[in-house]
């Protein structure tokens, strides 16, 4: 008996869905691609109309202008190029420790939104619908006019100890290197190295018998232990701390180290605003633990603190990481709103450097570059926490 195979028809590559979606895919590659030739081309064509053909050369050029701050040393007789690298500095130092800062106070207004204490959980609560609710913009004005340009004058400035508040910004005490500080360094280094391998090994023994230290508290305390301990061994201190002192006459304090009021009033107010919503990431990452963990966690003895720093936070980290992300990210990016308090950021330089050399096109294409590389690394470093801390099946 034999079998006979019906031939199949063969499809015509017109109708042959596979052929189609390449084809699909091909045409739309195209089309975009046109498009933006034909807008690159027609920007070129009215650049060289006006005698500015695209150019970075122009980045070479003296900048001619001065910046209030700077983190290295500027002239205005450097190029534009080491006036934009000033402005990038200023932004990822606000950037940072904004975001250590908003961190820390957002956990804490976080836990103490879900308090069983009324008047914590009532001040929590209204902290966090004030500034969600205000506008981050007229914040920052009211924020840096209202108060930082009230602070009284220097000869009458308010005193915090050797902490002195006043128009010219806010004074504190200051440490000048020495000889011995660069091996210092070194004496900080090797501290971190085995502050990290204490930290590895007390993981490790939590694994085991399923009782986690606090590793992380321990990796830090070794880390300075060790760092006191080489500031002592030095035959010299590795810092000299200067005091900051008010004149008796003139405007200027001498010594100690002085934050301008238009710094401290724009890492205050993004750490105040967006602290606010890390409290509610906080609280709903909390939340999205199950009751019956807390429960489980205190049959076993533990106490309410031990029950969060062990079982709650662990978990929660699981929710609270990628929207929190997101909020270092906004943080990152409202830092450009300096430019409306007088902060020599990006945007204040890129505007100054527009104005002198009238390059608009290369350098907001050199601020949106800059600006998207800020937040990739800052999304690569949080996705790859957040990978870390993520449940593994078995």
């Amino acid at each position: 008996m034999s079998v006979h195979n019906a031939e199949q028809p063969t499809i015509p590559f017109w109708r042959d869905e596979r052929y189609l979606n390449i084809f699909a895919q091909i045409l739309a590659f195209v089309l975009v691609f046109g498009a933006l030739y034909i807008l690159w081309s027609n920007m070129n064509r009215s650049l060289e109309a006006i005698g500015l053909p695209l150019s970075l050369k122009f980045l070479k050029l003296t900048a001619s202008f001065d910046i209030g701050e700077s983190l290295i040393k500027y002239t205005r007789e450097d190029t534009y190029l080491r006036a934009y690298l000033v402005g990038i500095l200023n932004t990822i130092q606000v950037s940072v420790l904004g975001i250590i800062f908003a961190t820390i106070l957002g956990i804490i207004i976080g836990v103490s939104r879900l308090s069983t204490n009324w008047i914590l959980n009532r001040l929590a609560t209204g902290y966090i619908e004030l500034f969600r609710n205000i506008p981050l913009l007229v914040f920052l004005i009211f924020w840096y006019q209202g108060i930082f340009l009230k602070f009284p004058d220097v000869r009458n400035a308010i005193a915090i100890g050797h902490i002195y508040l006043s128009k010219r910004g806010v004074a504190f005490p200051w440490g000048i290197p020495t000889e011995t500080f660069r091996a210092y360094l070194y004496i900080l280094a090797v501290g971190l190295v085995i502050a990290i391998i204490v930290g590895i090994i007390l993981y490790r023994q939590g694994q085991k018998t399923g009782r986690m230290p606090m590793f992380t508290l321990w990796a830090l305390l070794t880390w300075i232990g060790i760092g006191i301990l080489g500031w002592f061994i030095l035959p010299q201190a590795p810092l000299s701390w200067t005091l900051p002192q008010l004149p008796e006459k003139g405007f200027n304090i001498t010594g100690g180290k002085v934050f301008s009021p238009e710094f401290m009033g724009l890492l205050s107010g993004l750490v105040l605003y967006t602290a606010a919503f890390i409290g509610e990431v906080v609280r709903a990452g909390i939340q999205a633990v199950s009751k019956g963990q807390v429960e489980a966690a205190r049959a076993l003895g533990l106490t309410g603190f031990e029950a969060l720093r062990l079982v709650v936070f662990p978990q929660a980290l699981r929710v609270i990481i990628p929207p929190l992300t997101s909020q270092y990210l906004n943080l990152t990016k409202n830092s450009s709103l300096a430019i409306a308090i007088g902060y020599p950021d990006i945007v204040h330089v890129y505007g100054t450097i527009i104005n002198q050399s009238g390059r608009a096109v290369e350098m907001t294409a050199i601020m949106m570059a800059t600006y998207l590389t800020f937040s990739l690394l800052t999304s690569a470093f949080m996705n790859w926490y957040n990978k870390r801390i993520q449940l593994v099946e078995r």
